[in-house]
């Protein structure tokens, strides 16, 4: 019983250390978090990506239309990339 007792510190360290691996190394697999702060050079392609999708900032009149309409095709052209595997173009 006594080596069972002794065991139990080294072996509660070992666990702590290898959970403490997988969640690093999980966190770091994972996708582009969306609510990290982005770089200026993402939100100019976001930007890009709106005005070829036909999103006027200027037009007041139909601002709510407008944005929706864009921001649906911004959707469709994302998800049609991410399907593909491709990368969007930038322009700067």
């Amino acid at each position: 019983m006594k080596s069972v007792s002794r065991l139990m510190p080294g072996l509660m360290s070992g666990l702590l250390v290898v959970g403490c691996a997988v969640a690093s190394a999980s966190a770091l697999a994972s996708p582009t978090n969306p609510y990290a702060p982005r770089t200026r050079a993402e939100v100019r392609a976001d930007l890009v990506d709106w005005l070829n999708a036909g999103f006027d900032p200027v037009d007041w009149v139909n601002y709510p239309e407008n944005a929706q309409r864009a921001g649906a095709i911004v959707a469709q052209r994302r998800a049609a990339r991410a399907a593909t595997g491709t990368q969007a173009p930038t322009q700067p």
